[in-house]
């Protein structure tokens, strides 16, 4: 899918932390894969893919537990797509695997453009990276369903992300109130059962002992590195004078915990008490 490609530099910039290459020109690779340590000590490899024509990134990298973790951001729509793909439990009548797709606004400056993320470029390989700047915990409550027909208005990424999820893909009522008033329809969004006459006591799926009961689960990940900003060296003439240029990344790490509902335990097994 993506192929290799020699490039002249224009720049080469030797980071002691990332050493980093920027290259400056036009039909530029895509792909970066870069070697982390999980949060349980585990290495794992992430592959991010940029393409400056869609504008968009893509980070996927597989977790401790085989959980395989896809992440979209679409800077055309300002929109952020997580994709969990859980490995089932057979034994207790889970399907081989369980797809799940959480949906939000992506902010400004929360990562950096499609087209620097193209230009970068590691000189060793396999060094295991740690991010510079590890970032809060994202607690996002997603109370929203939507349908996957009608998805295509708040990304087109979204309906090949999140095929396999259908049933599963959530949002929250902050960001669909955005999208309302920006003309998406309401037929893109349903509203899903919360502590009312539906649910009259909607318990959270850890304290949850029948399996086939509706209750309110949770799932958690983390980014563990990502370009979030862009670094700028200065150039200096001989009058002093310099004009600022990009130089480098800073790398961060950040993790998002999403509650939602579902209709019972069963498809949220993982969340128990141990």
């Amino acid at each position: 899918m993506f192929g290799s490609c020699v490039l002249p530099v224009s720049a080469r910039i030797n980071s002691f932390l990332w050493a980093l290459i920027f290259l400056t020109t036009f039909g530029l690779c895509s792909e970066l894969k870069v070697r982390v340590r999980l949060a349980d000590g585990q290495i794992t490899e992430e592959v991010l893919e940029a393409d400056s024509e869609k504008d968009s990134i893509t980070l996927e990298f597989k977790q401790g537990d085989g959980t395989l973790i896809t992440f979209v951001a679409d800077f055309k729509q300002d929109v952020k797509i997580f994709r969990a793909l859980i490995l089932g439990e057979l034994e207790r009548g889970q399907s081989q695997y369980q797809a799940l797709c959480f949906i939000s606004r992506l902010n400004h400056n929360e990562f950096i453009p499609s087209e620097s993320m193209a230009r970068l470029r590691q000189k060793n390989p396999r060094a295991i990276r740690m991010a510079e700047e590890r970032r809060g915990l994202d607690q996002l409550t997603m109370n929203v369903a939507l349908n996957l027909s009608r998805a295509w208005q708040l990304s087109s990424h979204i309906y090949n992300m999140c095929s396999e999820a259908r049933e599963a893909i959530y949002t929250r009522e902050r960001d669909v109130q955005h999208w309302l008033e920006r003309g998406v329809e309401g037929s893109v969004f349903e509203t899903l059962p919360q502590s009312v006459d539906v649910v009259p006591v909607l318990l959270s799926c850890r304290s949850t002992r029948d399996v086939w009961q509706p209750c309110s689960c949770s799932f958690s990940l983390r980014l563990e590195w990502y370009p979030c900003l862009l670094k700028y060296c200065r150039n200096h003439d001989t009058t002093g004078k310099g004009s600022p240029y990009k130089c480098g990344i800073k790398s961060c790490s950040k993790g998002y915990h999403f509650t939602y509902y579902v209709p019972h335990k069963q498809l949220c097994l993982w969340d128990e008490e141990t």
